[in-house]
C-alpha cells in the first residue's frame, strides 16, 4: 500500500465523470485513498474539459487554483483540454504531468516514473485514421462521494459537427466491451448505486461483435437490483429510433432521452453537419412521446453560429418552442480552433449573440416551467441524493428536481412521491 492521498477534480461532461470513475478504481487499486478535498492531498488530478474556449480556461484556471492550494502535491492534467492544448498545459507549469486522452489508462505507471525522476517521452497520442474496434478499460469505475454510476460504454465520434473539436480530442468512434461494460455495471449495482448512467461521445455509436446499443441496454436491464438506467445524450438520426422501442420496453429505464438539436433551421443545420434535418428532429421526439408518456426530452442549441441571420434566429425560435423541451443547454458560439466553422465568415456580433441567448433562455425557462406543471398529481420514482436545512432534494426518473422533507423519505434509494407544484417548486 502507498501513502498517497489523491483527489480528484473533475470538468465537463458525464463522459468525463465516467473517466474519473476509472481514474479513480486505478488510483485506489494502486493503494492510494481518495478524498474529496485538495488540501490534504498528495496527488491531484485535473480531468479537464475542451468542448468551448471557456471550458479549456477554466481547466487551465483549475490546475492554477490547485497548485495554489497544495504546492506540494503532484498534480496531473488530463483529459480533453489536456489532448487539445498540451503545450499551454506544460508552459504554464502548474501540472507536473500533463496526459493525453489514451495515456489516462497508464496514469499510475506515468505517476510511479515521474516521482523516480524518469524522463517521460512525447506520450501516446491520438490517430485520426483510428479503426473502429472495441476496447477494454480493464478497471471498474469507482464512485466515492457519488449517488449515481456513470458507465462508459463507448469513446469518440465520426460525425465531425464543423464547431465541434470532440472528434480531435476523443477520437474515432470505438466501443468498449459488451462483456466488461457489464461486468462494470453489475459491480455497481451491487455497490448499492441506485441509478446507472450509461455514458459515451455518441451512445447510439454503441457496437461490439454485433452487439448495439439496444441490446446493451437490454442486457443492463436484466442485472438483477433496485436500480434505474439513465441514458446519456443520443442523436436524433432516423436509424436511432430502435432505441425508443428498447427505451418503452425496460421498466428500469428512466424516461429521459438528451437529444442535441443545436438548432432549429435546415440551413444551419447543414452548415454545422449535423446529420438530420428539422422535420427528422420532430420526428424523433413526437415518436419517443408517443411510446413513452411524461418523457423528459432535453437538448442542446448553439445560437450566433457564422452565418446566422435574424430570419434563421427566429425561425429556430418557432422550432425550438414548438418542441416544448423539459431543459435546453443554451451556448453562444465558440471557435475552436481547427475546427471548419472556426475560419467561416459573417458571425454574428457578440451584442447580437448575447441577445438570442437571452431570449432563448426566456424560452428555455416558460417551457421548463410547462412540463413541471404537466406531472403534478402524478407519481414520481425520485432518488433522493441529499439533505440541506431539513429539506431532502433528488430527481425524478424523467428529470425535475423534487424537495420534500427529509424525514419522509430514505436517501440513495428509488422513492415514490407524487408531483406537487410545491415539491417541484413551480
Amino acid at each position: 500500500m502507498n501513502p498517497y492521498r489523491a483527489y480528484i477534480f473533475t470538468l465537463g461532461c458525464r463522459l468525463n465523470a465516467a473517466d474519473s470513475a476509472l481514474l479513480t478504481d486505478r488510483l485506489a487499486h494502486w493503494g492510494c485513498v481518495m478524498i474529496d478535498t485538495p488540501e490534504n492531498a498528495d496527488i491531484i488530478v485535473v480531468n479537464s474539459c475542451c468542448v468551448t474556449a471557456e471550458a479549456a480556461r477554466k481547466s487551465r484556471q483549475t490546475v492554477r487554483h490547485l497548485r495554489s492550494v497544495a504546492p506540494n502535491a503532484t498534480i496531473v492534467a488530463t483529459g480533453c483540454a489536456a489532448e487539445l492544448e498540451k503545450n499551454e498545459f506544460q508552459k504554464e507549469s502548474a501540472a507536473d504531468l500533463v496526459l493525453t486522452n489514451p495515456e489516462k489508462r497508464e496514469i499510475v505507471k506515468l505517476i510511479v516514473e515521474f516521482v523516480s525522476g524518469q524522463v517521460r517521452g512525447g506520450g501516446q497520442a491520438l490517430s485520426p485514421d483510428e479503426p473502429v474496434v472495441s476496447f477494454q478499460e480493464k478497471a471498474d469505475g469507482k464512485f466515492p462521494f457519488k449517488s449515481r454510476a456513470f458507465i462508459k460504454v463507448q469513446e469518440g465520434c465520426n460525425n465531425f459537427c464543423t464547431y465541434c473539436i470532440v472528434p480531435y480530442t476523443r477520437g474515432r468512434e470505438r466501443s468498449r466491451s459488451f462483456e466488461e461494460t457489464l461486468a462494470d455495471c453489475r459491480q455497481a449495482v451491487e455497490a448499492g448505486f441506485p441509478e446507472l448512467v450509461l455514458t459515451g461521445v455518441n451512445v447510439c455509436a454503441y457496437s461490439d461483435g454485433g452487439r448495439n446499443f439496444c441490446d446493451l441496454v437490454h442486457a443492463v436491464a436484466q442485472i438483477d437490483g433496485d436500480f434505474r438506467i439513465r441514458l446519456s445524450s443520443t442523436e436524433p438520426d432516423p436509424h436511432n429510433l430502435e432505441l425508443i422501442t428498447a427505451m418503452a420496453g425496460e421498466p428500469k429505464v428512466c424516461r429521459f432521452l438528451h437529444l442535441a438539436l443545436q438548432y432549429g433551421s435546415d440551413r444551419i443545420l447543414k452548415a454545422m453537419n449535423r446529420h438530420y434535418r428539422c422535420a427528422d428532429y420532430a420526428a424523433f421526439v413526437a415518436a419517443a412521446r408517443l411510446a413513452i408518456p411524461d418523457i423528459h426530452i432535453g437538448t442542446d442549441l448553439i445560437v450566433g453560429f457564422p452565418g446566422e441571420t435574424d430570419a434563421d434566429f427566429e425561425e429556430c425560435l418557432r422550432f425550438t418552442e414548438s418542441l416544448r423541451f423539459a431543459n435546453m443547454h443554451i451556448f453562444t458560439y465558440s471557435p475552436r480552433r481547427g475546427t471548419p466553422a472556426a475560419d467561416y465568415p459573417g458571425r454574428p456580433s457578440p451584442a447580437t449573440a448575447r441577445q438570442r441567448h437571452a431570449a432563448m433562455e426566456q424560452l428555455a425557462a416558460r417551457s421548463s416551467a410547462a412540463f413541471g406543471r404537466s406531472l403534478i398529481g402524478k407519481p414520481l420514482p425520485v432518488i433522493f441524493e441529499r439533505v440541506q436545512n431539513g429539506v431532502a432534494r433528488g430527481w425524478s426518473d424523467n428529470y425535475v428536481e423534487v424537495r420534500v422533507p427529509a424525514d419522509s423519505v430514505r436517501l440513495d434509494r428509488i422513492e415514490v412521491v407524487t408531483a406537487t407544484a410545491e415539491n417541484l417548486s413551480l
